[in-house]
């Protein structure tokens, strides 16, 4: 009786009113046991197992207090456009619309009660602000891009130029007029080659000539890069060369085009930057000032074809093209330098913030490098980054964090979404985010203090070692952090890239960048050509190194990955690069696995043929090389190839004297007697049983053709009048020409002009069961791709059920 009426009176805690008695334990109501199905997981699981469990929830806790899941915004943005771009349809706009605004809904219905639930809609409507984004961006682009290839007289204004160092320079002109024929879908904007001119035209002028135009090439291989998805969003719809000399049309002949504001403060901009990159060529000639101006300007075209390669097997490219180091290097020495001009007046340096000053200055510094830089993405990326590193200095706070990497990320994708799936985009940022999540683990580490560190005989020693290892670290970082969007865009990596770096980056550090600096400041008053000669120094040392370093070999061909590692790597090194805690390592698990996994499972069969998406190049993938029917096939085809299928190897046709009478000229309507068929069928069948085995045999200018192991036949025709003989000689018959029909009456195969212009670049493979072939293109419906469906004889994009309003082609 004692005991209840303790229990009775038992204050409870904090609120100091009594407990109500318990129950009799007749009274009390028990519950059936539960069954093993029922019972929680957390009791299921083994001890072990509940500990894991526990310290995930608490570690992804901790990273949801730091604002780690935040950092994922721009990756969920990201994997929205890039789902859209990669669609092989257009998504409705009102349903893209909907999966926006229905997540976003239920992120204010979920409540902050509900975190996990919340973040989980949050990052369904970002991804559905991302594709909307790209639908936005595809939408404003607009771009027409020349269905076929065709011969025209051009008139249009010089946008930009580039020179190439062998007298050629490349124009981007907006396009005025086309006669001769007219062009019925007319581009906006094309790229052509100019040479033979006396003295380049400026940036403004209107120029007239004969020009071949062509559509921006498909991918070389299905899988690979599309250069018309980049030209269509750069607003290329043409590229091509003018048939000698271009003349300079008179402005006052006709009426000028007007233009808005925007429009001619670019074109100022493109004329400052197309003076200072003459200036500097001026002033230090070849390689070394094409180097120097490629630093500034962002004109790397003329850089000589021996420098560019080598700068790249050594791993020194990223030199060349405007990115963070140039930026952090052009900012950082303004800052430093400015604010040490400041603090030698102390009374400027006591009644003003010098550092905000400096800040100030170095912000407007950078804002004009980028201005005069050609408006790269990677230049973009590092302006962005520099501006908001510089502004937090206004406000006194952190300057590198990756918040600052991820709001560079969230502006760029914004504005330019399909730069998401663009190498540019994706090397640098990979390299910040690697560079900027290493520096703050560097940053947390334990500092053990060491007596002798601080001696000071020793702290010189310590600051050299310091530099040079963070040199080391920063080239290790950025060197692992690229390498597997390398692998997947150029199927190659660098071996020696380590090596090159720690010998340049001192150059590139305290020689080339100040001097190139303090240039840049004298040239408004002349006096900037001493300092360019010191930077022609550095330069030139940079290309003895690239040099050397690319004598030592080290380009390790890797060829095409499956799809699947590319995006589960991806994920991984995100989750390695974004979290703090110890669930990053799940990152390395990821790349760990999957890497392990490519390596250990058989490399894919390779092709056993390969045709180019216009029917010109075509090569039989043999053990380790490629025989292609061109005795110099075309590098920018031919070299995606042997990256792609790791074929080094080159093969060229054997020539043959040829038919006793082979068509005259080059007018492919000719057509062959019966007996010159006779002859020329007779002529193939030799050639293919008498030739090696996967090697073309060639005829010039009519026909090639090879035995395959496999005892298939082989023949290209560049020439329509040899159709019929080769139909009857070959298993498959390849042919640019565009013909209205696409098949043999023999039964053989057969691809001509047209219907690889549908289909792209083919890879076929023999099979038990067939033939099986992989195109580059299964539909034409997205807007890069609709203009290879276009008819212009019936003025309609067929194949893609489209009708045009306004057609094209000659």
């Amino acid at each position: 009786m004692e005991e209840l009426t303790t229990a009775e009176l038992r204050p409870e805690a904090g609120v100091g009113r009594a407990v109500p008695p318990a129950l009799p334990a007749i009274a009390m109501v028990t519950r059936p046991a539960r069954t093993q199905s029922e019972t929680p997981l957390r009791h299921r699981l083994p001890a072990t197992g509940r500990q894991v469990l526990r310290a995930g929830a608490c570690m992804l806790g901790e990273e949801a207090d730091h604002g780690r899941l935040l950092l994922f915004s721009p990756v969920f943005l990201g994997a929205g456009s890039a789902c859209w771009f990669l669609a092989a349809w257009d998504f409705p706009f009102f349903a893209s619309l909907l999966c926006l605004l229905v997540p976003a809904a239920a992120v204010f219905l979920a409540g902050r009660s509900r975190p996990a639930l919340r973040a989980t809609f949050l990052a369904l409507a970002f991804f559905a602000c991302g594709m909307l984004s790209a639908q936005f961006e595809s939408w404003r682009a607009s771009t027409v891009i020349l269905d076929s290839a065709v011969t025209t007289t051009v008139t249009g204004r010089v946008e930009r130029r580039e020179g190439d160092g062998r007298g050629r320079w490349r124009y981007i002109l907006a396009v005025t007029g086309t006669e001769a024929p007219e062009l019925k879908r007319q581009p906006g904007r094309i790229t052509a080659i100019a040479r033979g001119a006396d003295a380049p035209f400026e940036i403004g002028d209107i120029i007239t000539g004969r020009a071949r135009l062509t559509p921006p090439a498909g991918p070389a291989l299905p899988a690979l890069n599309d250069f018309s998805f980049g030209a269509y969003f750069d607003g290329i719809g043409a590229n091509g060369f003018f048939y000698g000399a271009p003349k300079k049309v008179d402005l006052q002949a006709g009426p000028q085009a007007a233009r808005s504001t925007s429009e001619a403060v670019l074109e100022w901009l493109y004329q400052l930057r197309s003076s200072i990159g003459d200036r500097i060529r001026s002033i230090l000639p070849g390689d070394t000032g094409a180097f120097a101006a490629a630093l500034v300007t962002d004109e790397r075209r003329a850089i000589s074809k021996a420098t560019t390669e080598a700068l790249r097997q050594s791993g020194l490219a990223h030199i060349v093209a405007i990115s963070g180091l140039n930026m952090a290097l052009s900012a950082g020495i303004f800052f430093v330098g400015f604010r040490m001009l400041l603090s030698l007046f102390p009374g400027v340096a006591q009644a003003y913030p010098t550092k905000k000053i400096a800040a100030a200055g170095a912000l407007i510094a950078v804002t004009a490098y980028f201005l005069i830089s050609g408006f790269g993405v990677s230049a973009e990326r590092a302006f962005i980054m520099m501006a908001i590193m510089l502004i937090a200095v206004f406000f006194d706070r952190p300057s590198i964090s990756l918040r600052n990497v991820v709001l560079s990320a969230l502006v760029i994708i914004a504005i330019s979404p399909s730069e998401v799936l663009g190498p540019s985009f994706q090397m640098s940022f990979a390299a910040t985010l690697a560079l900027v999540s290493g520096y703050q683990l560097w940053k947390d580490r334990r500092i053990r203090e060491n007596a002798l560190l601080k001696l000071p005989i020793i702290r010189p020693v310590v600051a050299v070692a310091g530099f040079f290892g963070g040199v080391f670290l920063t080239s290790l970082i950025g060197g692992f952090s690229t390498a597997l969007f390398s692998i997947e865009h150029f199927h190659r990596l660098t071996a020696y890239g380590l090596p090159a770096n720690l010998a340049t980056m001192p150059i590139i550090s305290f020689i080339v960048m100040p001097a190139g600096l303090l240039a840049m400041l004298l040239m408004p008053f002349g006096l900037d050509a001493p300092l360019w000669k010191v930077v022609g120094f550095g330069l030139d040392m940079v290309i003895a190194v690239a040099k050397t370093v690319s004598g030592w070999g080290g380009d390790i061909g890797v060829g095409r990955l499956p799809a699947w590692y590319f995006v589960v790597a991806v994920a991984g090194f995100l989750l390695l690069t974004l979290l703090r805690t110890r669930l990053r390592h799940a990152g390395t698990s990821i790349l760990a696995a999957s890497t392990s996994i490519v390596l250990l499972l058989p490399v894919p069969r390779p092709p056993d043929l390969v045709i180019s998406e216009d029917g010109s190049l075509v090569a039989v993938v043999a053990a380790e090389a490629m025989a292609s029917n061109r005795e110099n096939p075309p590098d920018f085809i031919f070299d995606q190839w042997q990256r792609a299928l790791v074929l080094p190897a080159h093969y060229p046709p054997k020539m043959l004297d040829g038919p006793a009478i082979p068509p005259e000229g080059d007018d492919r309507r000719v057509r062959l007697s019966r007996d010159q068929q006779n002859e020329a069928r007779t002529a193939m069948r030799a050639a293919a049983a008498g030739g090696e085995t996967n090697r073309f045999s060639c005829v010039k200018k009519a026909w090639c053709t090879s035995r395959l192991g496999n005892g298939r036949i082989v023949t290209v025709i560049d020439n329509a009048a040899y159709l019929g003989p080769a139909c009857d000689a070959a298993d498959i018959v390849v042919t640019s020409v565009r013909l209205r029909f696409n098949s043999c009456r023999s039964g053989g195969t057969l691809f001509t002009g047209e219907t690889l212009r549908k289909t792209g670049s083919i890879e076929l493979r023999f099979a038990d069961t067939g033939l099986e072939v992989a195109t580059a293109f299964e539909t034409l419906s997205r807007p890069w791709m609709r203009h290879r469906a276009y008819d212009w004889r019936s003025n309609s994009f067929v194949e893609s059920g489209l009708s045009s309003v306004s057609g094209s082609g000659e």
